[in-house]
């Protein structure tokens, strides 16, 4: 089985997490730090705070903005459950913006148009949350002026997109947002197994988040509420969680980050070859936005509606681990008990009728990508 994603694990990866075995520190020790200077260097961002998943990133990137009860979130119906999820866990509630057609994200005509009828509404969403859809970056530009126009803040979801490029900055940059958040997992571009990271320009988001992913404590003088009984002392400033990566996903993430470029030109290479090799098959390929630099988390085709079902099965039984990412999550029955329906989003619900996102990752070889092709060759036959 040719899966849709995979992990890259080096020797040295495995080396990095053996040392930490054998080190002092398992977890709040020196290479969580380490990890998130490598992710600055790699973003441009001033700041990261790393945490045990993208989620988890999520969640306290809302609880930094102050999202709450009596707030409202937007998102893209087009993404993976926790995106929307995060609002709900903040109390806030959550609606979704439609999508491109071309490139997945959310469309900025569609969120121009909502922003306007929310605004006489009196109704305004509080965080925006833009997702950039199988490594490609929102039109961030469109969109941050938009949230600013009408007062709203912005996060990245770019748990696809870490060594993507919008423009002449790197995607995390945060040039057109509040905090940036990436994903870690096994078949994203780089892995800490679990894991994942919030980047901001803003210290005091970057500080806030750093004390959230640690049950809400802080042991800086400065902000006590009186001295400190002694070296031990600590106090706990708000509500936290338990958030922390650790010192074995960090080691190994700072492995990673030393493939990150070679990662993502292997990933596109493979899709710009897929491109070629698709070309005359009666299917769409993904499109891309001016000036961007997808980092290709996803390769998706969308075949007819009608024989999408087929087509998968038909890939699978050849040994084609393909998926279909995403089904909206607006549809999901979580959701639709919150008042959502079907319709409500049209774009996305015909996306993903006809969406699968086929093998591609930094190991998958030519010879294995000519074995999909012909095998998608021959259920569209």
């Amino acid at each position: 089985m040719i899966p849709y994603g995979r992990q890259d694990i080096s020797s040295d990866d495995i080396a990095a997490v053996i040392e930490v075995l054998r080190s002092d520190f398992l977890t709040q020790g020196p290479k969580v730090p380490l990890f998130e200077a490598a992710i600055v260097a790699a973003t441009g961002a001033a700041q990261a705070v790393a945490v045990n998943s993208a989620t988890s990133a999520l969640h306290i990137a809302c609880l930094a903005l102050d999202l709450g009860p009596g707030d409202l979130l937007w998102t893209s119906p087009n993404t993976f459950v926790a995106t929307a999820n995060v609002g709900h866990l903040c109390g806030a509630e959550v609606d979704f913006v439609d999508i491109d057609p071309q490139t997945f994200n959310m469309c900025p005509k569609a969120l121009e148009i909502k922003l306007a009828r929310a605004a006489e509404a009196g109704r305004l969403p509080k965080v925006l949350t833009a997702v950039h859809m199988c490594g490609q970056s929102c039109d961030m530009a469109a969109i941050s002026a938009l949230a600013r126009r009408y007062g709203v803040r912005v996060i990245e979801d770019a748990s696809h997109a870490i060594g993507g490029r919008y423009g002449d900055r790197a995607v995390g940059a945060c040039e057109h947002s509040d905090i940036c958040v990436f994903s870690f997992h096994p078949v994203k571009i780089v892995t800490t197994a679990e894991g994942g990271a919030a980047t901001t320009n803003d210290s005091a988001l970057a500080a806030r988040m750093g004390r959230l992913r640690s049950h809400g404590i802080t042991r800086d003088p400065a902000l006590m509420t009186h001295e400190p009984d002694g070296d031990w002392y600590y106090q706990q400033l708000e509500l936290g969680l338990n958030y922390r990566m650790t010192e074995l996903q960090a080691a190994l993430g700072i492995a990673q980050m030393q493939r990150l470029a070679a990662f993502v030109a292997r990933r596109n290479a493979l899709a710009d070859r897929y491109d070629r090799l698709l070309a005359e098959l009666p299917l769409r390929l993904p499109g891309r936005l001016a000036g961007v630099v997808s980092s290709f988390h996803l390769y998706v085709i969308r075949v007819a509606a009608e024989r999408r079902r087929a087509v998968f099965d038909h890939l699978r039984r050849a040994g084609i681990g393909v998926n279909v990412h995403y089904i909206p999550v607006h549809t999901q029955p979580y959701w639709r008990r919150h008042g959502f329906a079907l319709g409500d989003f049209p774009v996305a619900e015909e996306y993903y009728a006809g969406a699968i996102s086929i093998p591609l990752y930094a190991g998958l070889t030519d010879a294995q990508q000519d074995r999909v092709v012909a095998a998608l060759t021959e259920a569209l036959g």
